[in-house]
């Protein structure tokens, strides 16, 4: 059996924003604006995702 995942898109600039917020970009594997990233639905994933919620747009897949 499969976990979810979540297609995770950054749609707002990281400029200016803390390390911390860049870094769980970079944790989630976003590299650029508007390229979607497909992770795994687990705790790690959401608490970055939670963090930087305002640079994103999430689906569940």
């Amino acid at each position: 059996m499969s976990e979810k995942q979540l297609k995770v898109t950054q749609i707002r600039s990281a400029i200016g924003r803390l390390k911390s917020h860049k870094a769980c970009l970079r944790g989630l594997g976003i590299r650029r604006m508007h390229k979607p990233v497909y992770v795994q639905a687990t705790a790690a994933n959401y608490g970055m995702i939670n963090k930087v919620a305002y640079l994103l747009e999430v689906e569940e897949i």
